[in-house]
């Protein structure tokens, strides 16, 4: 449908519903063309990048105080060219990737791309209702569905992962034991993606107000999003290409610092360990059984009465010295905080918060006064900076004396028990960071400000060192502080494959350092189930077993020792690739390439991955098709463009075909992209267990180009943001008769160590090989100094 000579009068609206007026003066200048209608409704378009325009309506003629919590500050867009034309019923903005064009009738958008192909329009657009009860106004955005257009995004949404049809919610929910399209749950992430006509777009409607989308849900020919209160305020993204699209949506809400090497590792957490012999008994198995581990977790019964920084001293009498043993075992200890302090008015933490005036009050004073686990308790206001500070104090004894490594938050949507909202009453008061508010705008940033002052406060104890943080609630750009995981799941193949599926949500929508709860939180899994959902997790960014006590144990071992060493199995795998997943881990926190990528991302214009979900790419050459029903051992899958090589046996599969695949419990589909170069390691117990001192290349023939690249450093501090790292790029270029691989390094950093070399899928027979231009000899492998510049393998 194109509305562009429609008149206006033909699309309806509610009789409470207001819209702009007719143009009636512009100005552009510093790259913002404003335009004012004739009832002083106006917009303002701003030019960020040649791909993003951001896209503010006021309804009464002036525009609030621009702030926002989403926004990296240290964003700068790339406008190499902008000009602006003036036509007799409408305006355009021009850039090389995108045209905006503004009706002068009612102040409505058209995004084309320089051709003039349409890319997103508005139906009705910008339209308002007042909002009689709590004032200002319910603000309002339609816009014209295109043609076959898929919707993609809004974070941890457990649905298919095409939104066409569906209408959701986001305000943040503890939806313990939540299924498939239950909606709300945890996370705010309102940044959606359309797809239509081999070409994509974005849109980030960055407002904390309850929002909602609707995606052909109620009408078929329409996409629409608004909100309760706030303004109408979002960004557009043009492609093509999806996945620039989210690489340039991360790269506006920012990217989060390099990990710790142990963090991308293997992780035990259940609710809960203890006491501190528990603790300790877990571990040394982890390490009698050899599963790689790095971290351990202790959930709330690790502290007197649930009560926040303070210890259970009968069970666990000496946590300096329990962390110290453990962390000479090679073990992490991680422990989770929770929003809820207290009422105990000999508990340092509630009399400190009390003190400073830290609580939440409600609109006439009172402190919010709500139930969790320690029973009645008052909240931090984390948008206030001076609490933020505060609770960013709170960490020293926890990570600079005792020597936790990192802090997992939970309970921060925020929940409460006993109340139907599940959360804090509307009239809450909260500072928004000088914008004094109700609960009703800052309800859905509160997670993201808890874990923005969680981090703040880990990374100033913990000395050089990296840590880690967790949180289950946030907002857009809470990336830049924490990873997360998807919350109270089930012990189901449903949810093992809803896990699949909002892990590639996550990762499109800036947040690749996502992963689930493997095995399921509540219940227990069959052993295949839980063998199944670690070889899936052993691909996720953040790879962790967590489970509530209530229904039984869910340790490796703990489904029979045939169980135990298939999950083992992926683990050690997960351990061989760790450099992969760090260089992939660099790539996302230096130029916001999403980590995991569903193949609508991989592939824009191929119309067979639009519905596609189970299959995805994790880093830019390994493809993943987990099993995810019980009892199968074959499967279809769904190969992309290029040539791919079965990482089992390196049969090479053609691109853009479907293929019936065999994989037993102890295999899951894995592929290789052609041209692409895999580093290994050898297995070990623990991140730092042994010295790294060579690196296996597995390279893969490829008959035309492919890049790769290897990320390394000092695995853990600060020194890669001085120069203190080594980037090697590899050019992989093969043909029928010859394979040559060219290494570069960027970098200051001196890893120290050497290549052994794999070749893979050469359809010729080697005959004579040169390294750096001297014949050397090639029998299974080549070892080689990492400084090699070029490799070259000819045909017999």
């Amino acid at each position: 449908m194109d509305i562009e000579h429609m008149s206006y009068n033909t699309v309806e609206f509610a009789p409470l519903e207001n819209h702009p007026g007719h143009l009636v003066h512009y100005t552009w200048q510093d790259n913002i063309l404003e335009c004012v209608g004739d009832n002083d409704a106006s917009v303002r378009i701003y030019v960020i990048d040649d791909a993003i325009m951001r896209v503010r309506y006021s309804t009464e003629g002036y525009f609030e105080r621009d702030f926002s919590y989403a926004i990296d500050s240290n964003f700068s867009g790339n406008i190499t060219d902008l000009h602006l034309e003036d036509f007799t019923d409408h305006l355009v903005i021009k850039t090389p990737k995108v045209h905006c064009r503004v009706s002068k009738e009612r102040l409505t958008l058209k995004f084309t791309d320089p051709s003039g192909k349409i890319i997103s329009q508005d139906e009705k657009g910008f339209h308002w209702e007042k909002n009689e009860t709590y004032g200002g106004e319910i603000v309002k955005m339609s816009r014209v569905l295109q043609t076959a257009e898929a919707f993609y995004g809004l974070g941890d949404k457990p649905m298919n992962l095409n939104l066409r049809g569906k209408r959701v919610v986001n305000w943040g929910t503890d939806e313990y034991g939540y299924h498939r399209d239950t909606d709300p749950i945890y996370k705010n992430i309102p940044v959606f993606y359309g797809v239509h006509h081999g070409m994509s777009y974005g849109i980030f409607f960055d407002n904390t107000f309850k929002s909602y989308f609707d995606f052909a849900s109620e009408r078929q020919t329409v996409s629409s999003f608004w909100a309760n209160g706030g303004e109408m305020n979002y960004y557009f993204f043009a492609g093509p290409d999806m996945l620039d699209v989210c690489t340039n949506y991360t790269l506006l809400t920012g990217t989060p610092e390099m990990p710790p090497l142990w963090a991308l590792g293997y992780q035990q957490c259940k609710w809960s360990y203890y006491p501190e012999s528990q603790v300790r008994e877990i571990c040394n198995k982890l390490r009698e059984y050899e599963i790689p581990c790095d971290a351990i977790y202790l959930d709330i019964d690790y502290m007197d009465g649930f009560r926040c920084f303070t210890w259970d001293l009968e069970k666990f009498p000496d946590p300096k010295g329990m962390v110290a043993d453990l962390k000479a075992q090679g073990f992490k200890t991680m422990v989770i905080i929770d929003p809820g302090i207290k009422k105990d008015k000999d508990y340092w933490v509630y009399k400190e918060g009390l003190k400073g005036n830290h609580f939440c009050r409600r609109a006439d004073g009172p402190f919010v006064n709500g139930k969790v686990w320690p029973g009645e308790c008052y909240f931090p206001d984390f948008t206030n900076p001076e609490v933020r500070e505060w609770w960013a104090t709170l960490y020293e004894e926890l990570i600079g004396n005792i020597g936790v490594a990192g802090v997992w938050n939970d309970m921060n949507e925020p929940a409460l028990f006993e109340v139907p909202s599940k959360t804090f009453p509307l009239d809450v008061r909260h500072n928004f960071d000088g914008e004094p508010c109700s609960h009703r705008k800052a309800h859905n940033i509160y997670g993201m400000q808890m874990a923005r002052a969680t981090y703040e406060g880990v990374k100033r104890f913990a000395g050089n060192n990296r840590s880690l943080v967790i949180t289950r609630s946030g907002y857009s750009g809470l990336q830049r502080y924490s990873s997360v995981w998807t919350g109270d799941n089930l012990a189901t193949w449903e949810h093992l494959a809803l896990a699949n599926i909002q892990v590639q949500r996550l990762s499109a929508c800036g947040i690749s350092f996502c992963g689930s709860d493997v095995g399921g939180f509540i219940d227990q899994p069959s052993g295949e189930l839980f063998v199944r959902w670690v070889q899936l997790a052993a691909f996720h960014p953040f790879f962790r077993t967590h489970s509530s006590g209530d229904h039984g144990d869910q340790e490796p071992w703990s489904f029979g020792e045939e169980n135990m060493l298939l999950a083992k199995k992926f683990i050690d795998l997960r351990y061989e690739l760790l450099l992969y997943m760090y260089t992939t881990f660099y790539q996302y926190s230096q130029y916001g390439i999403p980590m995991v990528k569903s193949l609508i991302m991989l592939d824009t214009p191929d119309d067979e991955v639009k519905n596609r979900m189970d299959e995805f790419i994790i880093g830019d050459h390994i493809l993943i098709c987990p099993m995810l029903q019980h009892g199968i051992t074959e499967r279809h899958l769904y190969i992309p463009r290029g040539n791919w090589f079965d990482y089992w046996t390196d049969e090479l599969l053609t691109g853009k075909h479907e293929y019936r695949v065999k994989a037993n419990i102890d295999s899951m589909p894995i592929y290789i992209q052609a041209g692409a170069v895999i580093p290994k390691i050898p297995v070990m117990q623990f991140v730092g267990e042994k010295e790294i001192s060579q690196i296996q290349l597995h390279i893969y023939h490829v008959n035309g180009k492919q890049e790769s690249s290897l990320f390394l450093d000092d695995l853990d501090g600060y020194d890669y943001q001085k120069g203190q790292f080594e980037l090697s790029k590899f050019i992989v270029e093969g043909n029928p008769d010859k394979l040559i691989i060219e290494q570069t390094k960027e970098g200051q950093f001196k890893s120290g160590h050497n290549y052994l070399i794999h070749l893979h899928g050469c359809p010729f027979t080697m005959g004579k090989i040169f390294l750096d231009g001297q014949e050397i000899q090639y029998n299974t492998s080549i070892e080689v100094d990492a400084s090699f510049q070029k490799i070259e393998v000819f045909r017999r």
